[in-house]
C-alpha cells in the first residue's frame, strides 16, 4: 500500500486525511492498517514519531457501525496526556459524522462522566484506571466491544497498569481483536499478550533512522565543574525555540528547575507528582510558549507530545538506556532539525559506549564563553593507552633475561625495551 486511497477509506476519512496534510502512509501504517481492517490481532512495534496513532485510528473509524449504539472499540493509553492527544486526533477524523466517542481519564469529575455514559459511546479512549473503574461499576459496557487497542504497552506495564487492562479485557468478547502498540515488548508482558492474542501478527519496525535523522548529538564533559554549572553554560550557548532538559528523578528535576530560575532562566516542570490541574496548566503554558526551557522526567519522553522542541539536554543519562532514544526523539520531528546535548562524567563511559552501539553518532563538544568548541575524540586517550600497553607487551616478549646476569642487566634490558618501542612507534606512525 503506497497511498491512502489503496485502503478504500470512506469519503469523510479521506477528507480528514487531506485536511491533516498526510501525503502517504508511514511504514507502520502500511503494515497495520490492512490488518486492523481485516480484524487480525497484531503487535505493532515501533518507536516514537512513526505515525502509530493514525495506524489504529483510521481503520477503527472505518469499521464503526453508526447504526450500532453500543461500545465497539476501546483504546487505552497509560497517561492522561497521551489519551487526550489520541482523543484530539480522533475528533479530527469523526468531526461532522454521527460516530460518538468519549474520553475517560482520571483527574476529571467521575460523577459527571457517569451521567454522560447514559448514552454509550461507540469509541472509548482513556486511561486504564478510569476505564477499569467504570467497567467494574457496570457504567461502561464493553462486553460487546470487539476491538481493544493497548497503546504504549511497555510504558503501561512499567507504570503497573496491566492488571487494570486485564480487568476490563476479561469482560470483552472471547473473539476479541487486540492491537498492541509498543516501542519494546518486555518479556514480562508476554503472559498478558498470550492470554488474549492467539498467534498475532508481529510487525516490527527496526529502522531507527527516523530518530537520528536531522539531529546533531553533542557530548559535553562535566570535568571539574558541577553538573548544574555545566548545564547553565550550555543553556547560555544555545538559543532554543523550546528546550527539554531530562532528569532521572522528580527531586533532581525540581532542583534543576530551581537552580535555573535562580540564574534568571524561567523554567517549566513536568513530572509525575504534578496534580492533574497543575499538569493541565503547565501544558497550556508550554503550548502558549511561556517557557523556553522545560525540566522533565522520563514521563515526558513517552507520555507527553510537546510540539516544537528544538533542543534536548540529557542532564543525566537515563538508567534505562532505551529511554535515551525516546528522549532525543522529542526533537527533530515533522522534518525539522534538532540538537540533543548529553552531559557526562567519568562514570558514564560504559553507558555512552552502549548508546553509541545503538547508532548514536556523538560529537565531542565543550562550551567556552558562550561558544561551542570542538574537542578531540574522547576515545583518543584510551586508544593511546591501549597502544602503549600493546607495545610494552611486544617489546618485553622480544627482550629476554640473559642466562648469565651481570651488574646493570636490568638497566640494559629496559633500554632495549624502550629502543624496540621507539622503533615500533615509528613504524606505526608512517
Amino acid at each position: 500500500m503506497s497511498n491512502f486511497t489503496d485502503f478504500q477509506f470512506k469519503p469523510f476519512i479521506m477528507d480528514a486525511i487531506q485536511k491533516l496534510g498526510f501525503k502517504e502512509p508511514t511504514p507502520i501504517q502500511k503494515e497495520m492498517i490492512p490488518l486492523i481492517l481485516q480484524g487480525k490481532s497484531a503487535i505493532g512495534q515501533a518507536h516514537t514519531g512513526t505515525g502509530k496513532t493514525h495506524a489504529f485510528l483510521l481503520p477503527i473509524v472505518q469499521r464503526i457501525d453508526v447504526e450500532n449504539t453500543e461500545v465497539q472499540a476501546v483504546i487505552t493509553s497509560p497517561t492522561r496526556e497521551l489519551a487526550t492527544q489520541i482523543f484530539e486526533h480522533l475528533k479530527q477524523l469523526i468531526e461532522g459524522t454521527e460516530i460518538s466517542a468519549k474520553l475517560l481519564i482520571g483527574g476529571t469529575d467521575k460523577q459527571r462522566t457517569i451521567e454522560k455514559l447514559k448514552n454509550q459511546p461507540q469509541i472509548v479512549v482513556g486511561t486504564p484506571g478510569r476505564i477499569h473503574d467504570l467497567v467494574k461499576e457496570n457504567v461502561l459496557l464493553v462486553h460487546k466491544a470487539s476491538i481493544l487497542v493497548v497503546d504504549e504497552a511497555d510504558l503501561a506495564f512499567d507504570m503497573g497498569f496491566i492488571e487494570e487492562i486485564d480487568g476490563f479485557a476479561a469482560r470483552m468478547p472471547e473473539d476479541l481483536e487486540m492491537y498492541v502498540f509498543s516501542a519494546t515488548i518486555p518479556v514480562k508482558l508476554q503472559p498478558f499478550l498470550k492470554k488474549y492474542m492467539e498467534s498475532p501478527v508481529h510487525i516490527q519496525m527496526n529502522d531507527r533512522k527516523p530518530v537520528a535523522e536531522g539531529i546533531e548529538f553533542f557530548l559535553v564533559p562535566i570535568r571539574s565543574k558541577s553538573r548544574t554549572t555545566r548545564l547553565l553554560e550550555v543553556c547560555e550557548a544555545i538559543n532554543p525555540f523550546l528546550c527539554v532538559i531530562f532528569c532521572n528523578t522528580r527531586k533532581t528535576a525540581e532542583e534543576v528547575a530551581d537552580f535555573l530560575a535562580e540564574n534568571g532562566i524561567r523554567t517549566g516542570q513536568i513530572h509525575g507528582d504534578l496534580t492533574p490541574r497543575e499538569r493541565k496548566k503547565m501544558m497550556k503554558q508550554i503550548r502558549d510558549l511561556e517557557y523556553q526551557y522545560i525540566v522533565a522526567t522520563d514521563l515526558a519522553a513517552r507520555g507527553i507530545d510537546i510540539q516544537g522542541v528544538s533542543h534536548v539536554i540529557n542532564y543525566e543519562i537515563p538508567e534505562d538506556l532505551e529511554f535515551f532514544i525516546h528522549r532525543v526523539g522529542r526533537t527533530a520531528r515533522a522534518g525539522l532539525q534538532g540538537t540533543a546535548i548529553t552531559l557526562y562524567g567519568p562514570d558514564d563511559e560504559n553507558d555512552l559506549a552502549r548508546i553509541e552501539k545503538m547508532g548514536i553518532p556523538f560529537q565531542q563538544k565543550d562550551v567556552k564563553n558562550g561558544e561551542w568548541i570542538e574537542l578531540k575524540e574522547r576515545h583518543a586517550r584510551k586508544k593511546r593507552v591501549k597502544q602503549e600497553n600493546e607495545l610494552d607487551q611486544l617489546a618485553k616478549a622480544l627482550v629476554r633475561k640473559p642466562k648469565k646476569v651481570k651488574p646493570g642487566y636490568k638497566k640494559a634490558m629496559k633500554m632495549q625495551i624502550e629502543k624496540i618501542k621507539k622503533r615500533e612507534r615509528r613504524k606505526r606512525n608512517r
